[in-house]
């Protein structure tokens, strides 16, 4: 026996006058998927301990039924209450409390007159198990061992047939009792899930499962195991019919991806009748740099995508994941990346633009949207996911300098004429509005930040707080404060976005040394 075992997991010492504490993992409810440990752990008790609803039965003990002996001293732990209200002055979770800290007790008889104690638990004890209950009372007070036992997750998965999670592939595993939407954002973000704890929560996990896009994927399996074991498609179940006994699962989907599907050949070289099922154009905001900045939704959507389409420096942001097809090109072809995206729609692909920041600010969604306007195009489906932009991100690093009316403009004259921007420069300065300016600069455009300060001076004062944000979430963050007047083109280029204070924005040095600039949300009366 190892020293752990001797000693316990927590400060009791050996003392050899105590007995020692067992949580013994039974599996999902065959009694042959016990392990050996836990049959050599029951064999060696002195006192066996289950829980119970006040029924009386318990399944833990139906499982360990064949190694109970005559001579074991049997402990039913029966929950005063499971799902039903109660009169407790501490409520449900009061009632709860009470009964662990008793039952903990019972057992810590035994134990102090040196008995061995076996607390039993259907699959695993420290999993969504009642053991964990006594454990955390008792096992700092005793030498402990826990046995592990297969969880009905595993055994969920193995009568399914249907492998769990696969390479990079995030396995979530959620209790039913979470909040709807809670459920959606969760269920919607991750590649594998099991949900468990189903039973009266079922009605509510199949709707987020359908919010969410998943119940095509989603599976269904009842007392995996046991007798009266049930699989089936979740979107076939009765939720008249749903014990608490069960789970659904969504499974690896690198391992339901099909074969590849042959190289397509250009739209202009298909006809009508190689058009099939339509499949769906999702754009995606990745916000202004990585994971950090994703919504749970769009990172489902990624995920879920079978084809992922955009700008070669955004794509890179996204996971390789196998079976994805990419897409990439650089950042000048807009119209033709849309139209690439909504001709593999048409075809039956899932798809992903993926664009940075919001893409409705300054970004993809304008395009997909402008060309699925179009025949033939009309009729696919695309859906546009918010995202981060980069103008909230910047003002969160710097404070709060967009906290009152603020306007966006782009200082780019690519697709529109500068004296445009001139127009608008003036109308937003003169109403004092504070100004997020993206694109202020590049390589070939060198000119515009100066003629912007030139503009803005007419009606800012030299002083105005201007932060420079470049590669806000990325390696290079970095976030400046200067006067309006100080503002140094040169010090500007394509990654780095301008936020222009009003008149009340304030800059302020903390007394950690920190400087901060926010925009009050009142305005004083004129």
């Amino acid at each position: 026996m190892s020293e752990q075992q001797e000693t316990g997991t927590g400060s009791g010492a050996r003392t050899g006058t105590t007995g020692r504490l067992y949580g013994v993992g039974l599996g999902p409810g065959d009694p042959s998927l016990m392990t050996v440990r836990a049959v050599e752990v029951i064999a060696e008790a002195d006192v066996i301990a289950y829980h119970s609803a006040r029924h009386g039965r318990s399944i833990a003990r139906s499982i360990a039924e064949r190694h109970l002996r005559a001579d074991h001293i049997e402990e039913a732990l029966v929950y005063p209450v499971t799902t039903e209200s109660t009169d407790h002055p501490g409520g449900y979770r009061g009632a709860l409390d009470e009964f662990y800290e008793e039952a903990a007790e019972r057992l810590a008889a035994h134990l102090d007159a040196g008995r061995t104690v076996a607390v039993i638990s259907e699959g695993d004890p420290l999993f969504y198990g009642s053991y964990q209950h006594m454990h955390k009372r008792l096992a700092h007070r005793y030498p402990t061992e826990v046995i592990p036992g297969v969880t009905s997750i595993s055994a969920a998965a193995a009568r399914l047939g249907k492998p769990l999670a696969e390479a990079d592939e995030v396995l979530t595993i959620l209790p039913g009792t979470l909040p709807e939407e809670e459920l959606i954002a969760r269920l919607a973000s991750t590649d594998t899930a099991v949900v468990m704890k189903l039973g009266r929560t079922f009605p509510t996990v199949r709707r987020a499962m359908e919010r969410a896009g998943r119940l095509p994927e989603a599976h269904y399996v009842e007392r995996a195991t046991m007798a009266g074991e049930r699989t089936a498609e979740l979107a076939s179940i009765d939720s008249d019919t749903v014990p608490y006994f069960s789970v659904t699962v969504i499974p690896s989907r690198i391992a339901a991806q099909s074969a590849p599907e042959p190289p397509e050949a250009p739209a202009a070289e298909r006809g009508a009748s190689e058009v099939g099922e339509v499949g769906e154009v999702v754009v995606v905001g990745t916000g202004p740099a990585g994971p950090l900045w994703l919504t749970p939704e769009s990172r489902g959507a990624l995920a879920a995508a079978e084809d992922l389409v955009g700008y070669t420096t955004y794509l890179d942001r996204v996971p390789a994941r196998p079976g994805q097809r990419r897409h990439a090109s650089d950042n000048k072809v807009e119209s033709e990346r849309a139209e690439l995206a909504l001709d593999l729609a048409r075809r039956g692909r899932r798809v992903a633009v993926v664009s940075g920041g919001d893409p409705g600010i300054f970004a993809m969604a304008t395009a997909v949207l402008e060309v699925a306007s179009q025949d033939p195009y009309r009729s696919i489906p695309v859906r546009v996911l918010p995202g981060v932009t980069a103008a909230n991100a910047a003002a969160a690093r710097a404070g709060a300098p967009l906290g009152h009316d603020y306007a966006v403009i782009s200082l780019s004259d690519r697709l529109k004429p500068w004296e445009v921007i001139a127009e608008r420069l003036h109308a937003a300065a003169s109403a004092d509005l504070a100004l997020a300016l993206y694109n202020p600069g590049s390589r070939s455009r060198t000119w515009q930040v100066g003629k912007a300060r030139e503009l803005l001076l007419e009606h800012r004062a030299p002083d105005t707080p201007v932060i420079l944000a470049r590669d806000i979430g990325g390696p290079e963050e970095s976030v400046r404060t200067v006067p309006l007047a100080d503002l140094d083109p040169a010090q500007v280029d394509m990654r780095t976005l301008l936020i222009i204070g009003s008149s009340q924005t304030q800059k302020v040095r903390r007394d950690d040394g920190t400087e901060i600039v926010w925009t009050p949300r009142r305005y004083p009366e004129k």
